[in-house]
């Protein structure tokens, strides 16, 4: 179940935005929901993922667009929310190590 109280969204300037899209959804896909496209891509990250205890489960929505990737986090809790920002980055930078550093502007 989601409930949505704490959102963030970005726009990672880069040229590989649907490489890194696919990658990252399907290295998640072997423990969490995924579905995706090379354009578009969404993770379901469970309120009880590694032990947590949130009050609803998180998602996570990827969007290849012209400019760069599209990053939408929509989490049950401001912990959870800075969390998942976290990971997204740290799993995005490890993907993108030849890019060099990534920029995040989290809004």
């Amino acid at each position: 179940m989601t409930i949505t109280t704490a959102t963030a969204s970005a726009l990672v300037p880069t040229e590989n935005a649907s490489r890194y899209l696919q990658q990252l959804c399907k290295h998640w896909s072997h423990n969490l929901q995924v579905e995706f496209t090379p354009e578009n891509g969404t993770v379901i990250f469970p309120k009880d993922v590694r032990g947590a205890d949130y009050p609803g489960d998180a998602v996570v929505t990827f969007n290849a667009v012209e400019d760069g990737l599209d990053l939408r986090i929509d989490a049950s809790s401001s912990e959870q929310l800075e969390g998942l920002k976290e990971v997204v980055q740290r799993h995005l930078d490890r993907f993108a190590f030849r890019q060099g550093e990534l920029q995040y502007d989290w809004q």
